[in-house]
């Protein structure tokens, strides 16, 4: 599916600071509309600073963060989602005693039109809403190849299992932006070929565009087509993952001279 154009994401010499500690440095990059974005670089070099401010938990001291027409830094951070921007976590923050399709069906309570009173007399319109909401769930289960767990606890899965369930529910929500921390943590190797797959039907499944963060870069080289690299809260590089595979400056930061 092609995005509008409106739908373009664009970071303007962002710069983040926490005391005397410089999170992220004078950082601009845009990511166009129904593309994948990778963002790179060692720890600590500002990577999730960068989502978070994108999602609004950080203010940065100074720069700009438009998401098409929209001053996310205008936005309270509760009204980022509602602007159609979707988030997993690098620690997931799913509600350990619920199961998997109920915190799938939490990803969309935000876009109920039911209303609190309809839905305590569980009138027409939210018992649409709910068999609306079950479906999308069961959709996602299928798409991320989880739907055998729906009926279990959060608490009883794997951590590789509750980072795709973390993506799941963000998936719910139909976002047309989507914030991806580190997905392929905790899978096996074995795994994380058919991940890759997954997020790269993303864009054309749900009309997404995806900023991604990984540690693996063969997912995140194989997937993108675009990758920024940081280091220490700078960009140091940027262009398609051939152009940053032989970049000096990424081989020395990051993935090893040799």
């Amino acid at each position: 599916m092609v995005r509008e154009p409106e739908r373009t994401l664009r970071l303007e010499r962002v710069s983040l600071s926490f005391g005397g500690v410089q999170a992220i440095r004078d950082l601009s990059f845009v990511v166009p509309a129904g593309s994948i974005c990778g963002l790179i670089g060692p720890n600590g070099a500002g990577k999730t600073s960068v989502l978070n401010v994108i999602s609004r938990f950080y203010r940065p001291q100074h720069g700009a963060v438009f998401y098409g027409q929209t001053d996310i830094l205008r936005l309270r951070p509760y009204d980022v989602i509602a602007h159609d921007v979707g988030r997993s976590f690098q620690n997931v923050a799913l509600f350990k005693e619920l199961s998997v399709l109920d915190n799938l069906l939490l990803g969309v309570d935000h876009r109920s039109r039911a209303g609190l009173v309809r839905n305590t007399l569980r009138l027409p319109t939210a018992r649409r809403h709910e068999r609306a909401a079950r479906a999308r769930a069961e959709e996602v289960l299928d798409f991320l190849e989880i739907a055998h767990l729906r009926c279990r606890r959060a608490s009883e899965l794997a951590f590789g299992d509750q980072k795709l369930v973390d993506m799941g529910r963000a998936l719910m929500a139909r976002p047309t932006l989507l914030l991806l921390d580190e997905p392929a943590a905790g899978l096996p190797d074995t795994r994380k070929t058919w991940l890759g797959d997954v997020i790269r039907h993303i864009p054309h499944a749900y009309g997404a565009t995806v900023l991604l963060i990984d540690h693996d870069m063969g997912l995140v080289l194989g997937v993108s087509s675009h990758v920024v690299v940081m280091e220490y809260g700078t960009k140091i590089a940027e262009g398609t993952p051939a152009a940053i595979r032989t970049d000096p400056q990424v081989l020395d930061a990051y993935l090893g001279t040799e």
